[in-house]
């Protein structure tokens, strides 16, 4: 069976429309709330870097929480942006997929998921 961690807002649409997705293809996911229990500091490191060419996309960018930080965030270490992202889940990109502890998928595209998992 293949491992999928699953860190979503219980209240985030594109969450809900994953998860749905993850369940109608069969797969077993272990659900955890990304704002009570932010991801990992290796899984946050893994998507740091598969998204090095773009630090940004790691970022929940449309959220409350982001634009009031008015942050530059190309101007901020590893460990600066890993410590804001576990100070506050609502600041991370979501869902935030893990997928056989190697790959970190972010957001949610059905095209992408079936790509990267099936």
């Amino acid at each position: 069976m293949k491992k999928i961690i699953f860190y979503s807002y219980l209240k985030c649409s594109t969450c809900i429309k994953a998860a749905k997705w993850l369940k109608s293809k069969d797969f077993e996911f272990k659900l955890i709330d990304i704002v009570k229990e932010p991801p990992l500091v290796n899984y946050l490191n893994l998507a740091l870097e598969q998204y090095s060419d773009d630090k940004k996309r790691i970022f929940n960018t449309r959220g409350k929480a982001f634009k009031t930080l008015n942050l530059d965030i190309y101007g901020l270490s590893r460990e600066e942006i890993i410590k804001l992202l576990l100070g506050d889940g609502k600041l991370i990109k979501r869902p935030f997929l893990i997928y056989e502890e190697k790959k970190v998928i972010l957001g949610f595209n059905e095209i992408e998921y079936a790509k990267q998992i099936i």
